[in-house]
């Protein structure tokens, strides 16, 4: 009859055990067996044990202590401090004993309540640092970076590595002190409540350990204050002027803060005297100092002061007295962007521009310049070399290789998997996990080619054919842009055909990534954590199978290193082996002091920030899905710490390897962020920055921005090298004019040699001579009769006229534009270039080639010359350019 009764409780706690240990086995286990197998695969077990140690040493060390803390207090004040028997309870035996006895309860049974009570205590108080426990490594590993902000003379690492955690650590402590404060009061007010025979006054010890308390609530209100002073560096108040702390923080906020502290503590002071005094005598300087206080708290909030301050003496003398705090905020916000070491040239346009046209009349000049769009060449990619419908192109990457004798600008894509386009009822399991398991080669072209001509390749088909010297002995791409689905190779199916044009040719994956599958164990964890049975029960895989997971290179770097901000636009480097997948990444911060926060157009799903570095440079193998992490910028104090903590991850860049290293490249939504601070801050002195008289913007055409572009060229800076730079045009803010030409690269113009050292170069021009920005050349484009003809033509029967990117170069003394025009079809919507336009100062000359082009365009300035429209001051030169 007993077991009867008891088999409820059984089958209960049978079932409450089968649930925790499934929650533990799917949640925990499971995912911990499958990362540590990822991890192995990529050879970086190590990096795995280390972030799960960090992670639990600094979760469960902060519960631990919180929970170290609470139960001290809690046990001092119940079994000792608490206890205060009257003088004749002492010589009363049976007082004493009923004394005793709940004295007893108190000391020794409270223990039962307070225990888990401070457990969950310590829980809540921690979770903040659960949820930050990787930056808070920042403070730990970091160091100083050797710059030192103006305002209080603190080294910038301070705020970018440890005033967050201070700010975390101050707020935690203070709500568990003034929490145990509360919790402890109450719990000697029980115990002076309930045990009998007590004592009207408090006992000495629990005077002593309640003013401890307000001890540490004051020590923690104080380091709060201290720290609201650095809150003065992210102020917004005196936008769009600029940013930062102007003179009314300065001088009014910040010594209200100092005052604030002075009367707390005074305050804290005279409330010990008065708790301490005989009969609380010690009353009126505790009231004088606390009524100082919430008088100076409340200053804060009377908003009239700091405006009659900021009325009559801030705006009469705008610059006079916010000079040096404008200057804090031009020199940090150029500091936090990487933006203090451009190169300045100015720049003066001669308007007769006959001897640069000589200097440029070479060939070389023309064989990289970019006429083929990445935006426009994708629909010939897609139309023309994506052969089988199973295979996707998803971007087109720019990049140089060297080709025909010299370095040349290319285009170039991966050809994807992607199955979507096949019939519905061949995207099936079999074929999505272990048949169309990988894209394969690529496809590229020269940025540099002829209107009206047929498309040149330089890697092109399923058969890889390339007539320029691009081999690559495995072009397999399991790893890539593309959401891809898990796949599991080797496998038992006969796959033929897929990849290669030739059916013998087919073979099974040989390369060393993914985890391996040895066994029915593994495979039915897979299963489990893929929710999905036919893992397990698939007959097509093999002992010697291994599992590709995470095989978008997003989500895989990621998956290793969330910490790090990825650029939007990785890029395919072609090598001899296979193919590598680069993507550039940022170290961010919000707490750099008195820099401009970026605009919210920058990276997707960013944080705010104020700082930024290009510090790490990461490379994804496309065949084997191996990542590696080099470090790119080792000034950047966040990049250390990471550095510090994670022994081995992160490489040198001289480790990379000499071919891969020869394709870094400047990023391009870096730079377009840099540009977009830079066309505010160029304005060094705070007066021209007040003024904001030379405010640039992105150059307009057709509504939109010019945004940064590739460009392949010798600038004349190192032996005749070309570099492969980005160009971005900049026009005076609401003007059309051109301003700027702004060049970044990463050749070391100093030593000329192959070290990666990224720098920009602004080319500026002066303001007596009126320099054509883009919209005023397109303007000269449709105004010209011939050209506009010519468009009216083509842009009719089943097609249409479209204008590439115009391209914007500095040219000698004057500058010049290329504007590619392609017509498209309204069927098949694959462009073709159909002329380019070359135009220099007012002059507008439209071909098929930039050869000719240009050639036409040195005809004009001849002719205006002969006929006096013109002045060509060297006659020799004359001479040259007309033979």
């Amino acid at each position: 009859m007993r077991n009867l009764k008891l088999l409820p409780a059984l089958i209960g706690a049978t079932v409450v055990i089968a649930v925790i240990l499934y929650v533990a086995f799917y949640f925990i286990f499971l995912d911990l067996f499958v990362d540590l197998w990822w991890y192995q695969s990529l050879k970086l077990e190590a990096y795995f044990w280390l972030r799960l140690l960090y992670k639990f040493f600094l979760s469960g060390g902060v519960t631990l202590a919180f929970f170290a803390i609470f139960f001290f207090h809690f046990w001092i004040a119940s079994r000792y401090l608490g206890i205060n028997p009257a003088d004749e309870l002492l010589s009363n035996i049976d007082k004493r004993r009923r004394f005793q006895r709940f004295a007893d309860t108190f000391m020794n049974g409270s223990a039962a309540v307070y225990t888990p009570i401070s457990l969950i205590l310590a829980i809540f108080i921690a979770i903040p640092f659960y949820n930050q426990w990787e930056s808070t490594l920042l403070y730990f590993f970091g160091s100083d970076s050797g710059v030192t902000e103006t305002v209080y003379g603190k080294d910038v690492s301070f705020y970018m590595l440890s005033y967050p955690t201070y700010m975390l650590i101050q707020q935690e402590m203070l709500i568990t002190a003034s929490l145990i404060f509360c919790m402890v009061g109450i719990l000697y007010w029980l115990e002076h409540i309930f045990i009998p025979d007590e004592n009207s006054e408090f006992p000495l010890g629990a005077k002593i350990h309640l003013t401890v308390l307000i001890g540490f609530v004051v020590a923690f209100v104080v380091w709060g204050f201290m720290l609201d002073r650095f809150t003065l560096l992210y102020t917004k108040t005196h936008e769009p002027i600029f940013y930062g702390p102007g003179f009314v923080e300065l001088r009014y906020h910040l010594p209200l803060i100092w005052l604030e502290i002075v009367t707390f503590v005074a305050t804290a002071i005279t409330a010990g005297l008065f708790i301490f005094s005989e009969k609380h005598r010690v009353k009126t300087p505790f009231l004088i100092s606390l009524a100082l206080f919430l008088c100076v708290a409340g200053l804060p909030k009377i908003q009239f002061i700091p405006d009659l301050i900021q009325k009559y003496i801030v705006n009469p003398n705008p610059v006079k007295t916010n000079k040096s705090l404008m200057q804090h905020n031009i020199d940090a916000t150029l500091a936090a962007y990487d933006l203090k070491n451009i190169k300045t040239v100015d720049m003066t346009i001669n308007l007769d521009a006959t001897n640069d046209i000589e200097s440029w009349s070479t060939q070389k000049h023309f064989d990289n310049l970019p006429v083929w769009d990445r935006e426009f060449i994708i629909d010939n990619y897609k139309q023309l070399q994506e052969i089988r419908p199973y295979y996707k192109f998803l971007s087109v990457d720019e990049d140089r290789y060297f080709v025909l004798d010299h370095t040349r600008q290319v285009n170039l894509a991966a050809r994807e998997i992607n199955i979507s386009k096949l019939p519905p009822e061949a995207q099936n399991w079999e074929n999505t996990h272990l048949r169309y398991t990988h894209g394969y080669g690529a496809a590229a072209t020269p940025a540099a080619q002829d209107a009206d001509k047929q498309l040149i390749w330089y890697l092109r088909d399923l058969n890889m054919y390339s007539d320029v010297g691009f081999s690559v002995k495995h072009p397999d791409i399991y790893y890539g842009q593309e959401q891809f689905h898990f796949a599991i190779v080797p496998n038992k199916l006969n796959i033929m055909g897929i990849a290669g044009t030739d059916p013998e040719l087919a073979e099974p994956y040989h390369g060393e990534g993914g985890i391996p599958i040895p066994s029915l164990f593994r495979k039915a964890l897979f299963a489990f954590y893929f929710k999905d049975e036919k893992i397990f029960f698939s007959t097509g895989i093999t002992n010697q199978s291994k599992l590709k997971m995470r095989r978008n290179i997003t989500e895989r770097i990621n998956r290793l290193t969330p910490f790090l901000h990825l650029d939007k636009d990785p890029y395919l480097v072609i090598d001899k082996d296979r193919f590598y997948w680069i993507q550039d990444a940022y170290t961010l911060s919000n707490k750099y002091p008195v820099s401009k926060p970026a605009d919210d157009d920058f990276l997707e799903g960013h944080q705010d920030f104020n700082y930024i570095r290009n510090s790490v440079k990461v490379v994804v193998d496309a065949f084997d899905g191996d990542v590696d992490f080099y470090i790119s910028d080792p000034s950047d104090a966040i990049i250390q710490a990471y550095s510090n903590a994670y022994p081995g991850v992160f490489k040198n860049l001289e480790e990379m390897p000499a071919e891969l290293k020869k394709h870094l490249r400047y990023p391009r939504d870096l730079y377009y962020l840099q540009m977009k601070v830079y066309a505010k801050y160029h304005q060094k002195s705070p007066e021209l920055f007040y003024e904001q008289a030379e405010t640039w913007q992105f150059a307009n055409v057709r509504g939109e921005q010019v945004l940064p572009y590739y460009q392949t060229m010798d600038f004349g800076n190192c032996n005749d090298a070309e570099e492969f730079v980005m160009i971005n045009p900049m026009t005076p803010f609401n003007r059309g004019n051109l301003s700027m030409i702004g060049v970044a690269g990463t050749l070391d113009q100093t030593n000329c040699g192959g070290a990666y050292k990224p720098g920009i170069t602004v080319y500026k021009f002066g303001k007596d001579i009126q320099v054509n920005g883009p919209a005023q050349v397109e303007a000269l484009i449709h105004q010209n009769p011939l050209i506009s003809e010519q468009f009216t033509l083509w842009d009719q029967s089943g097609s249409r006229i479209e204008m590439g990117r115009m391209i914007i170069l500095p040219m000698g003394n004057n500058v010049l534009y290329v504007q590619p025009v392609y017509i498209v079809s309204t069927k098949n919507k694959i462009p073709q270039l159909i002329r380019v336009i070359v135009s220099v100062g007012n002059e507008v000359v439209m071909d098929k080639t930039l050869w000719s082009a240009f050639n036409r365009l040195k005809q004009i300035y001849i002719k205006n010359a002969a006929e006096g429209n013109g002045t060509i001051t060297s006659k020799p030169a004359l001479e040259r350019i007309k033979n």
